[in-house]
């Protein structure tokens, strides 16, 4: 039997990437972490594509895609992501690219380079990938949909935290500022915003833990 292919959508830190992960591992799953390859985009822009005000030059980032290889390694069951083989996967959660993916994403130039080997990947079934658009655009034929929310506090809490385990240090007002705006960004683009599918299963994790939140998703899934 074919193993399902399972989206979830959501804000930024409402778990959507560790949740899945764990998801992948209990079902058998592949699990792709769709922001991570916006990130890994956006890191290699701000290296190689800055104008002279120290912004994204866009433009010169579009005519350069075809320089970019992104690759996830399995190591140890987690997925680690390379760009041109070199492993980014920390460098990806500093706020220097927290502050720019979104520009970076909203672009359609990037997200057609992005969109056709997402697909292919979800071809044979088996995977869970998650990210803004995963239900809507990417894999609209999904078999489970589910969409993450909480509320603002609590995922500057949960997105503070994650850094300070990264060894990044940085202003909690900052972190909610910088969630607040790519909220905004996300949900107002005009390519593939961040919004809710129609057929998906909505959670709202803002007093559950990340075990209970797992077991609600789960509980949505039939056994495979």
């Amino acid at each position: 039997m074919k193993k399902p292919v399972i989206a979830i959508d959501g804000y930024s830190s409402t778990g959507k990437s560790s949740i899945s992960k764990v998801i992948a591992d209990k079902l058998g799953l592949i699990h792709l972490d769709t922001g991570a390859l916006y990130r890994g985009i956006t890191w290699f822009a701000l290296q190689n594509c800055i104008d002279a005000n120290d912004s994204i030059n866009l433009q010169e980032l579009f005519s350069s895609l075809d320089q970019i290889e992104l690759e996830f390694r399995n190591y140890n069951g987690e997925l680690i992501l390379y760009l041109n083989h070199i492993d980014i996967s920390k460098q990806i959660r500093t706020p220097e690219v927290s502050d720019n993916v979104s520009l970076v994403a909203k672009q359609k130039e990037v997200r057609d380079f992005l969109l056709s080997s997402q697909r292919s990947l979800a071809e044979k079934g088996g995977i869970i990938m998650d990210g803004r658009d995963i239900g809507t655009v990417v894999l609209p034929n999904a078999d489970y949909k589910f969409f993450l929310t909480a509320s603002i506090d609590e995922r500057t809490n949960r997105r503070y935290f994650e850094l300070a385990g990264l060894g990044i240090h940085t202003d909690r007002e900052q972190v909610k500022q910088n969630l607040i705006g790519r909220d905004k960004i996300d949900s107002e683009r005009e390519i593939a915003p961040l919004k809710q599918a129609e057929d998906a299963t909505v959670i709202d994790n803002t007093t559950l833990t990340k075990e209970e939140t797992i077991d609600l998703i789960l509980s949505h899934i039939k056994k495979i």
